[in-house]
């Protein structure tokens, strides 16, 4: 058996290595792909010598056994099929669903090992704190991530809930938590305060995540990710596990570290983004008096002109893109363009989309060149330069209204869209993003909407342009 923990441990340490390695590599799209392989070795490696110790020790039962096996083969299946079956457009509410499951399984982790102590034992300090924040944390990540999971996928309203009296019983809530967690620890022979802590720990995930708007919803998926790593690692500490404290460890700082960067691409602090309020979800229609005044229609066969007379194409792609399914003919203009040397490249805003990197992932599923893909800031430099700005389903993160004071978006850095020497937009309609303001770029001078869904427009758009190019 001493021989069996060793391995185990050596391994661990393997396992640890390997999110390390794996979590370095995804800090660019070109690595991201091997270092998320990298990392799956790692918890690969870590689920079979977790599964090797549970089996050889001796108070396992061959119940226990089969029970663990089957959770394993079933995780296994889910895990696989779902996501190489969930459609780019239901992928933020996949990850925000995996939240969900990390938190609730660091909480059962937690509930389970306290419970399974013998009544009237002395239970220390160093078991009891850890297994509470475990709790805190973890029911809050389990039953926050549910709620933004339905709000992603349109089961529950996008926009801002609140009622009267929520911050009365968010604050009521809190001061029930904090004494539940002093005497879960104070008194740790008495399952019921640990039985309130959870509870109540749930119903803040709930009450802190209703009130959140859809344009925080990349934030909100990030900072729930962040939590779920905490979790893990709270659960690592009360089962004294290397793998899970480290790896647990990992995820919490880089979930913190990515909420904090697109908390500051939105101009806003996480606590306001926590405090709610803000977007107002899918919005199908625009007050008359807030529609841009000079909106210029466009054809695809004009928007086949430009592009085939351009020297610098800058592509911007947003959430509609995603909507539309329409990413394979994004790659597909993209391509022509550039055999006729053409250059084309993409901007990508930190919050587009509905979840982190929502857009790297959308175009690295059609393999786009990640040099293409330009960031906030390097993208920026570059319209001025642009001769063309194909914007297609983004919005507020091109609202030059964000550089005036007064609007909803005032102080959020965007793209500066508006700086290309011609804009088109494609977009169905003229309903406003999820702040709920009409967008100042299409009534700009040199910005031309073409009113089609994402995926036709732009079919409309490679005939045309192939035209042209074959003149």
């Amino acid at each position: 058996m001493s021989g069996l923990i060793t391995l185990v441990s050596l391994m661990y340490l393997v396992s640890a290595a390997c999110y390390v390695i794996g979590l370095h590599m995804m800090r660019t799209p070109k690595t991201a792909r091997n270092g998320n392989r990298v990392s799956a070795v790692g918890m690969i490696i870590a689920v079979i010598m977790t599964f090797l110790i549970v089996i050889n020790k001796h108070e396992a039962t061959m119940t226990g056994s089969i029970v663990l096996a089957a959770g394993l083969i079933l995780g296994l299946a889910y895990g696989t099929i779902r996501a190489r079956t969930v459609e780019m457009t239901d992928m933020p509410q996949l990850v925000s669903l995996f939240n969900a499951v990390g938190g609730g399984a660091a909480a059962a982790i937690g509930t389970f090992d306290y419970l399974s102590l013998t009544a009237g034992s002395h239970i220390s300090f160093a078991f009891s704190f850890p297994v509470a924040l475990d709790l805190v944390i973890g029911g809050v990540t389990f039953s926050g991530s549910l709620i933004a999971t339905g709000k992603l996928a349109g089961n529950i309203s996008g926009k801002p809930i609140s009622f009267p009296g929520a911050k009365l019983l968010n604050a009521i809530v809190v001061i029930v938590i904090v004494a539940a967690v002093v005497l879960t620890i104070g008194f740790p022979v008495n399952a019921w305060w640990l039985v309130l802590t959870l509870v109540a720990s749930l119903i803040f995930g709930i009450l802190m995540t209703i009130p959140i708007g859809g344009a925080d919803m990349p934030v909100v998926v990030s900072l729930l990710n962040a939590f779920t790593g905490l979790a893990v690692a709270m659960a690592g500490f009360v089962i004294d596990n290397q793998a899970l404290i480290i790896a647990g460890a990992l995820v919490g700082a880089a979930g913190t570290i990515l909420t904090l960067q697109m908390a500051a691409a939105m101009n806003r602090s996480v606590m306001n983004i926590i405090a709610g309020g803000f977007g107002t979800g899918d919005s199908n229609s625009a007050a008359a008096d807030d529609v841009p005044v000079n909106v210029k229609e466009t054809s695809p066969d004009d928007v086949g002109v430009q592009l085939a007379y351009a020297q610098n194409v800058m592509i911007v792609p947003g959430y509609g893109l995603a909507a539309a399914q329409a990413q394979h003919e994004v790659a597909e203009l993209a391509k022509l363009l550039t055999d006729h040397d053409i250059n084309v490249n993409y901007a990508i805003h930190p919050v587009a989309g509905r979840m982190p990197g929502h857009m790297n992932v959308l175009l690295a599923e059609v393999n786009v060149p990640y040099d293409q893909m330009k960031q906030l800031e390097e993208a920026n430099s570059m319209f001025e330069n642009t001769d063309v700005s194909l914007v297609i389903g983004a919005n507020d993160v091109t609202n030059p209204a964000a550089r005036r004071k007064g609007t909803a978006i005032t102080g959020m850095p965007i793209l500066d869209i508006d700086k290309s020497k011609s804009v088109v937009v494609i977009k169905r309609s003229m309903s406003t993003g999820y702040a709920g303001i009409q967008n100042e770029l299409f009534s700009d001078d040199q910005t031309h909407m073409l009113f089609a869904d994402a995926k036709k427009g732009l079919q409309d758009i490679i005939a045309s342009t192939k035209e042209y190019l074959d003149e």
